[in-house]
Formats: C-alpha cells, structure tokens, sequence
C-alpha cells in the first residue's frame, strides 16, 4: 500500500452523509467516522446505529476512530459491524492489547491513537499488536483545528521505530491536514492522512482529495513505497 487519504465526514454535511460519503468514493481510500462522546472529548458527535447505516450505503471501507471514554467496552462492536478499521485511544483504554485483539478477532484493522501530548515511546512494545498507528496532529474532539507542528518529530520517531521492528505498520496523521500541511506529515514518514475541512470545504472533494495524495506521494521517498502495510 502506498499513500492514502481518509476523508473525514466529520465536516461533511450531517443531514447528507451518505451523498458526501459518495462524492469521494471515486478518489479516497477509506472514510474516516470520528464517534466522540462528550467524556473523553467535549464534543459529540454519533455513534453505532449511524456507523451501521452508513455502512450499507458506503462503496469504500469505513475507518472507525473512537473518542471515547470507553473503547474497551464499545470498539469490538464496531469492528463485528462492519468497519475495516477500529481506532482506540490508549488515553482512554484499560486494557488495550485485549481490545486490539477483539477488533481483529472481529475482522478489522486494529488501530492505537494517541493525542498530541502523549510521548510513543512508551507503546513501542505494542506497536506488534497493531494494524495502524495514529498521531493526532491536533486535540482530539473539534475540526477545523490549526495543524500542530509539535507533532512532526513524534511522527518520524514513530516512523523509525516501525522501521526498526521491520513491521508492515501503517502511520495515520490526523488534524489539520491539508495542502500546506500534508507534505511535511509524509516527509515525517506518515502514509495515511484524515483530512476534513480541506476536502469537504472544497468546491470538489473528489479532486481535492487527488490533490492531497499527489502532494503527498511526490514526497514520499521510493524505498519508503516499499511494503507500505497490510492491505
């Protein structure tokens, strides 16, 4: 797998998500359904029987990123729904390596996320027990927000540490990216990238996703392109 982009619909329009869902189908890889629950974030957004409908009506795979005060109760469900990936906080986890392994055992990629203030070196142990790395490049809980350059180092000790493991390890950025900023995410060594105002603010989501992964592929080095993640 090479570079891939997950529009968000969290800034899509809610009273039209399977329309928004379908005007990128031709162009993204995954659609990204952030479920927040006013616990673990101050936002609320939707969760289960939403993903589940949307599920019918998406030609694309839906990639779950649970906010919430509770994934270890809550993800495998998501997982047995549908989803082609189910992303947990390990801020918000108790038992983390349990539930990463239910949402594979319920056939999804298994995901950790962390906020931007949490250091990854402490979880390079599980990175084994994981399908898909993210780093959250803003707070979690709000679209719309300035991406933080704080993040980028993080970015490329995640990289390297994935590289020093020899793992098939996909590396997910998500928060604020968007043409000035998705660049310097792949330089970092990210390869997938939520991306939510700068496609769905655009006059053509569709073309503006192309746009995004061309910036992005153009600065991914080749040997980099090579075993790029389980498919």
């Amino acid at each position: 797998m090479g570079i891939q982009i997950s529009p968000s619909i969290l800034s899509a329009d809610f009273a039209h998500l399977a329309r928004d869902i379908e005007a990128v189908s031709d162009a993204a890889d995954w659609v990204h359904v952030d479920v927040m629950d006013n616990h673990f974030v101050p936002n609320l957004t939707l969760g289960l029987p939403i993903v589940e409908s949307l599920l019918k009506h998406s030609r694309i795979p839906v990639d779950c990123h649970l906010m919430i005060a509770d994934p270890d109760r809550w993800a495998p469900a998501y997982a047995e729904a549908g989803a082609g990936s189910v992303t947990i906080h390990v801020e918000a986890a108790k038992a983390p390596i349990r539930t990463l392994r239910m949402i594979r055992a319920a056939g999804a990629r298994a995901s950790l996320a962390l906020s931007p203030s949490t250091p990854v070196e402490p979880y390079e142990d599980l990175l084994g027990e994981l399908d898909m790395l993210l780093l959250m490049t803003v707070e979690p809980g709000f679209g719309g927000q300035k991406f933080l350059d704080v993040v980028l180092p993080k970015i490329r000790r995640a990289r390297e540490m994935i590289k020093g493991r020899g793992l098939d390890l996909w590396l997910q950025v998500d928060g604020g990216v968007s043409a000035e900023t998705i660049e310097r995410c792949a330089e970092a060594g990210a390869d997938v990238f939520v991306a939510g105002s700068a496609v769905y603010g655009a006059e053509d989501p569709a073309e503006a996703v192309r746009g995004l992964k061309a910036l992005a592929e153009k600065t991914v080095r080749p040997e980099r392109t090579i075993g790029f993640g389980r498919g």
